[in-house]
């Protein structure tokens, strides 16, 4: 296996058919795939998103912060779950994450990778309302044209796809993620709340313009605004 500059180790998807019914066959790959093994690391992700009016002052604010500058990529994001949405009706997630350099005249290109992610939910006694609070594994993998057909053997499809274009920064002990979507311009700071807060304030946001939605809950909103039946929030729609 490969090492990954973010991640560490990439896992290739897996491959060769399982001659076994159903059921077995989802529990054999899904032993295969080290995301679902309860032996890997669990972060507990904490973040917010801000809405950004003006993302060229924006970027000059962070830069006057010290925020590292990694690169803006195009990313292709596909959720899975089974045809009956138990993932999504039990709160959890389960993305493959595909992400091209896509340099602009503002920023230069980030890394090209591939990274599959499950979420689930914190416990409720030990979550913070004003921030998203989701417990997150995260895997860098190789071939990422495979993993679909790899995710259908097990009886997974594509449930909601989205795409966005993303410049990461870093400032010590925080994630910064600038996100151009179909749905407006965002930033993501992830890690502990007090970084959070320190962070938002110096970039003049109260907390009261905190966002602890996903982009599915961003997107249908912005839908039922416009009148419009959520599919798939896409570039090029």
């Amino acid at each position: 296996m490969l090492a990954h500059p973010r991640l560490g180790n990439k896992l290739d998807a897996p491959r060769g058919p399982i001659e076994e019914p159903a059921h077995r066959r989802r529990c054999a790959i899904l032993d295969r795939v080290p995301i679902m093994s309860p032996r890997l690391r669990t972060a507990r992700e904490i973040e917010v998103k801000l809405r950004v009016a003006d993302l060229p002052a924006l970027v000059r604010s962070l830069k006057r912060l010290g925020a590292k500058l990694h690169g803006r990529v195009l990313e292709q994001n596909a959720l899975y779950d089974t045809p009956s949405a138990d993932f999504r009706r039990r709160g959890r997630l389960l993305r493959l994450r595909i992400e091209t350099p896509a340099p602009s005249k503002l920023l230069p290109g980030g890394t090209r990778c591939a990274i599959l992610t499950s979420k689930a939910p914190v416990p409720a006694s030990g979550r913070r309302l004003r921030y998203k609070e989701r417990l997150e594994r995260e895997l860098a993998v190789e071939g990422p044209a495979r993993w679909p057909s790899a995710l259908r053997a097990i009886g997974l499809g594509p449930s909601f796809r989205y795409e966005k274009y993303r410049t990461t920064f870093r400032l010590p002990g925080l994630h910064l993620d600038l996100d151009e979507t179909p749905i407006g311009t965002f930033l993501e700071l992830e890690g502990p709340p007090r970084a959070i807060d320190r962070v938002a304030r110096a970039l003049g946001y109260a907390p009261r313009e905190y966002i602890n939605g996903t982009y599915w809950d961003l997107y249908a909103a912005d839908c039922r605004r416009r009148g419009r039946r959520p599919t798939n929030m896409l570039l090029s729609a």
